[in-house]
């Protein structure tokens, strides 16, 4: 079995995207994004926690139906144009909707409706798509997971999973009572709550045989259902005409290579784990004799990746740590979370022109794997970038569509909302990632909360970029051939002090120093017992000097401290100027300070900046760096989504920046409007993101900008990386 030959696929598909449109190959790109508190009934507070969780297509491809946990609720969306979706609003059950399919012009839904762990309850509900009325209703016995159908409509399989208390001997099985399986008949799309069959799944499985928990069903052509007993680590194969078992095995164990296995704010993909059980989540049939499963190993194991069994329980292929590995390549690797890894808990499979693709869902590093079955080991297409926690998804073929439901809501943080994304299959080249890594003396780079840029001397295109205190054991200043589509990080080199990896560094923004080294400016937080200071490194990234800020600049300090920092003239005469994120006590409201330093003289100085003014949120500076006879900045709110009013890059004439010294009166700086990033942050059909953090010019006058990520930490994970052109002609 291979578990890294997945890399090599990519590398082809990276290599492939500069090929011209004429002769691409098809691809998916997102065209859309939906956020689900657009469709909250009218009165609802629009800041009331939402999710999209399981999500399906009516049989024209036209309205999307999702199921809405925390408002016990499904939402419909109009699709009839994919690139504008439209909310088509939506209905309320007694009890929580936990999988939705389509039947005829009509809903399935999957409703919880337990009063407790040990009284567990469910009903089916069919809801007519025309006038959302609740037609029917089915007991169904115990607490339902997800829900199938056959391929003509005449069968529907759900999995009753009777689900664990996690706060219960630490969520160890068994826990009574038991999960089953439901089947039942369905007539012209009319479900027969008297044909309900509860299929026994007891005494099969080798963990807790005496309770099978079913997380996730799928049927064949031959009207053979897939069963995952996830906590069990178990699928068992069921007649879904007669209920008899047909056959039944041990999801097993895989052991991992090159995979990260320590939570400790350095990305390190050495380590490995032996005999991981896989926990099979979601199950999807490639063919009447195989089926993927998505290995979410969420409860002992961490298995992060996805197996091919055939029906009899051999293993066909193991795909191991590579899926994973490939998404650490885009930035996309949750080091919160990598003793469970990127968590892959969805699965769709469909067939589009010759093609036979599958998906999966790696929901904690909110990501799609785009894999095509070869019948053998499976290619790599694609990585789809998702809204934060995939959960669920669905094929549209006949429209070259595919949508996925990503539940998570952050909106009580401040956070990207639940959303429902679109993607469409055309000629074309992928438009993410924008930027990916490579390896370096056969490791694996790994990188992630990039927060500052600077140019290469003499490189046109080759950039440095910096990461902030996310990856706080592992302080790194990154090569980017940007020259390359998508750009490339192509080196790493670690930030030492005393021989060891830096500790107490937030590193903002940094400056070439001319002489092989590097300027960082750090951000500090009496919190995490970090400085606001300047920090000089060596070629070698030793740091050889740290310069605190002078007691004018502390009597003032608060968190929010250099965001960036770059040089102005050579030698004796190079001044450094820092960036001042948000104001400090001593600064006028809507007002920050552009510090400078002057490192032959040790002299510090100050102007103050104009920040613009919104309704909602707070307004800061993110980046400074030097070009031409400008100083550019930006300016931004710290707001996400439709919320985001302000991602701008400002400049400010060098002949403007005249310090004074501090603990005085400061002059006030003229500002001038370069360019709204707004537009390039949405060009992906994402949502908008917060953190627009570094911004350069290469040695070919091109500007760059970078996204911070925030290393994957409640976050969507998508580093943008674009160019806005020539910088002279702005």
């Amino acid at each position: 079995m291979k578990t890294f030959s997945l890399t090599a696929a990519l590398a082809a598909v990276l290599a492939a995207s500069t090929v011209s449109a004429v002769s691409a190959e098809p691809v998916f790109n997102r065209i859309a994004s939906f956020a689900v508190a657009d469709n909250l009934p009218e009165g609802t507070d629009k800041n009331s926690v939402t999710s999209a969780e399981i999500v399906a297509a009516s049989e024209d491809g036209n309205t999307l139906v999702y199921s809405d946990s925390p408002n016990k609720a499904i939402g419909f969306i109009d699709i009839t144009d994919a690139k504008a979706p439209k909310a088509g609003g939506s209905v309320a059950f007694d009890g929580e909707p936990t999988s939705v399919t389509f039947a005829a012009g009509k809903a399935l839904v999957a409703i919880n409706t337990r009063e407790s762990f040990v009284k567990p309850s469910g009903m089916l509900a069919q809801v007519d798509l025309a006038s959302k009325a609740i037609d029917t209703t089915c007991d169904l016995g115990g607490q339902p997971d997800s829900i199938a159908l056959n391929k003509d409509k005449t069968l529907a399989a759900i999995a009753i999973e009777n689900e664990r208390d996690e706060e219960v001997n630490d969520g160890a099985i068994p826990q009574m009572p038991a999960g089953d399986l439901v089947l039942l008949s369905l007539k012209d799309g009319v479900v027969d709550c008297g044909s309900i069959k509860h299929v026994t799944l007891t005494g099969l499985a080798d963990v807790a045989g005496d309770d099978p928990e079913p997380e996730f069903v799928s049927f064949n052509s031959l009207d053979e259902v897939a069963v995952t007993l996830q906590e069990n680590n178990y699928v068992v194969i069921v007649d879904g005409k007669t209920g008899a078992v047909k056959s039944h095995f041990s999801a097993g164990t895989v052991s991992l290579e090159g995979i990260d296995t320590k939570k400790d704010g350095a990305l390190k993909f050495t380590g490995e784990m032996k005999d991981v059980a896989r926990e099979p989540d979601a199950v999807k049939w490639l063919d009447d004799n195989r089926l993927v499963v998505a290995n979410e190993g969420d409860w002992k194991g961490g298995a992060r990746g996805f197996t091919i069994f055939d029906k009899t329980g051999k293993v066909l292929y193991e795909n191991g740590a590579a899926f994973e590995r490939e998404i650490a390549k885009i930035g996309h690797y949750p080091d919160k979370r990598n003793k469970k890894g990127v968590e892959p808990e969805g699965l769709e499979a469909a067939k589009f022109g010759d093609d036979n693709l599958f998906f999966v869902l790696a929901e904690r590093a909110s990501i799609v794997g785009v894999f095509k079955d070869t019948g053998a080991e499976p290619e790599l297409l694609q990585l789809l970038p998702s809204g934060i926690a995939p959960e669920g998804a669905v094929a549209i073929p006949s429209r070259n569509l595919f949508v996925t439901a990503n539940e998570a809501d952050l909106v009580e943080d401040g956070g990207g909302r639940s959303h429902v994304m679109i993607y469409e299959r055309a000629e074309g080249v992928p438009a993410y990632p924008q930027i990916v890594s490579t390896e370096k003396d056969g490791e694996l780079i790994g990188f992630g909360a990039l927060s500052g840029l600077a140019p290469v001397k003499d490189k046109p295109g080759m950039l440095y970029a910096v990461n902030d205190s996310f990856y706080a054991s592992q302080p790194t200043i990154f090569t980017i051939d940007a020259t390359a589509k998508p750009a490339k990080i192509v080196d790493a080199l670690r930030i030492t002090r005393n021989g060891a990896a830096a500790q107490k560094l937030d590193s903002e923004g940094l400056t070439p120093d001319g002489e092989g080294g590097f300027w960082l400016a750090n951000e500090g937080d009496a919190d995490k017992l970090y400085s606001h200071a300047i920090i000089h490194v060596n070629k070698k990234g030793e740091i050889e000097k740290e310069i605190a800020i002078p007691a004018e600049l502390r009597a003032g300090e608060k968190r929010f401290g250099f965001e960036g920092i770059t040089s102005v003239g050579k030698g004796d005469d190079m001044m450094l100027w820092m960036a001042v994120q948000r104001e400090w006590g001593d600064d006028e409201k809507g007002f920050v300070k552009l510090v400078s330093y002057k490192p032959s003289s040790k002299e510090w100085g100050a102007v103050r900046y104009p920040l613009e003014k919104t309704e909602s949120g707070w307004v800061g500076l993110s980046e400074i760096t030097a070009y031409g006879d400008y100083a550019y900045i930006i300016e931004r709110d710290n707001l996400i989504g439709q919320a985001a009013k302000l991602k701008k890059l400002y400049r400010v004439a060098l002949a403007d920046l005249k310090p004074a010294k501090l603990g005085g009166a400061l002059p006030v700086v003229k500002k001038e409007e370069v360019r709204d990033l707004i537009p390039d942050l949405k060009a992906l059909n994402g949502y908008v993101i917060d953190k627009v953090e570094g911004f350069t010019v290469d040695a070919a006058g091109n500007g760059f900008v970078v996204t911070d990520n925030d290393g994957v930490d409640d976050s969507s994970g998508e580093t943008l990386f674009f160019s806005i052109g020539t910088m002279n002609a702005m």
